[in-house]
């Protein structure tokens, strides 16, 4: 038998002191079942209520300023402060044209950083041969407290608004049931450290020691949880596209005449491209063509000294006898 890691007690005693660390245990384990029970259909319920509380972007009364979309419609959007006790998370998606994309960039990054917030990511593409012409998707998060004056900065200060959408979304239910998860491990974890000072054997203590460790474990995620939410609620996210100015428009077809000078033309224009077609098809051959003369020319200067090397090592035949 092993033996108790408490002060040993008489075999007398032995289970007048088990008695009570029993009832602890199964007060306890009815507490974790509790929390649990407690803990999952809320965690549900908020999620579902937050996905079906995505807001609408509520319309500016007339003579409000607002901007041109894709499609040439006007449009107004504002950002409304959220009601008193509520968490919201604010997200926007701007696109804008900018006739210098690296300077726009570092404009809206010291927009962000003026508001207090900071640039939380950024990429970049460009094109090789013409190395101004680029997109830049940079992503910034702003305080809540300066979201709506920082969103209309950006969207007037870095160039030629092509697009802005914003949402909202409510996720004060789900806050509140984290929160309330959260307060409900603490209360077990501290409740299941009690019962671990009153453990009268090996194995009870084992067991306490295991529930422990894994409403531990459960109360780091929902504190996990619960700054994600905390960092969302606090600052927007805003993700502008920059995009350089569009190339100039292609040339126009030239429109031919009818008729004999119509005809003329026509022949005239087909002929100069086929010109220059062959002309650039002989170009194209031309390297080849050159090597291909050099390669013969060596090689016929190579069989023409070899005869005349294997002519000059024939022997002489026998003389005639006078």
């Amino acid at each position: 038998m092993s033996a108790p890691l408490l002060p040993a007690v008489s075999r007398a005693n032995r289970p007048r002191a088990a008695a009570p660390a029993a009832a602890a245990l199964t007060a306890a384990a009815a507490c974790l079942l509790l929390v649990g029970c407690s803990g999952g259909p809320a965690t549900s319920s908020g999620a579902a209520s937050a996905a079906r509380a995505i807001a609408k972007p509520q319309p500016v009364p007339a003579g409000a300023p607002g901007f041109t979309g894709a499609s040439g419609q006007r449009a107004h959007l504002m950002v409304l402060p959220p009601p008193a006790g509520q968490a919201i998370i604010y997200t926007a998606n701007l696109t804008v044209r900018a006739g210098d994309v690296r300077a726009a960039a570092a404009r809206a990054a010291r927009l962000a950083s003026a508001a207090g917030g900071y640039v939380s990511g950024e990429t970049a593409r460009f094109s090789r041969r013409h190395p101004a012409d680029g997109t830049i998707l940079i992503q910034l998060k702003i305080p809540v407290a300066r979201y709506p004056a920082t969103l209309a900065a950006l969207s007037a200060r870095l160039g030629t608004r092509i697009s802005l959408s914003q949402h909202a979304l409510d996720v004060t239910q789900t806050v509140a049931d984290v929160t309330s998860r959260v307060a409900s491990a603490r209360a077990g974890i501290a409740q299941l450290r009690r019962l671990l000072a009153r453990a009268g054997s090996v194995s009870s203590l084992l067991k306490v020691q295991e529930q422990i460790n894994t409403q531990e474990s459960d109360l780091e995620a929902l504190q996990s949880q619960q700054r994600a939410l905390a960092h969302q609620t606090t600052y927007g996210t805003v993700s502008v596209m920059l995009v350089s100015k569009p190339p100039p428009p292609a040339a126009r077809p030239v429109k031919l005449a009818s008729g004999f000078t119509g005809g003329l033309a026509a022949g005239w224009h087909a002929l100069r491209r086929v010109t220059s077609w062959l002309l650039t098809g002989v170009g194209a051959l031309l390297p080849f063509a050159l090597f291909v003369i050099i390669a013969v020319y060596a090689a016929l200067r190579g069989w023409r000294w070899l005869g005349r090397r294997r002519a000059g090592r024939r022997p002489a035949g026998p003389r005639p006898a006078g």
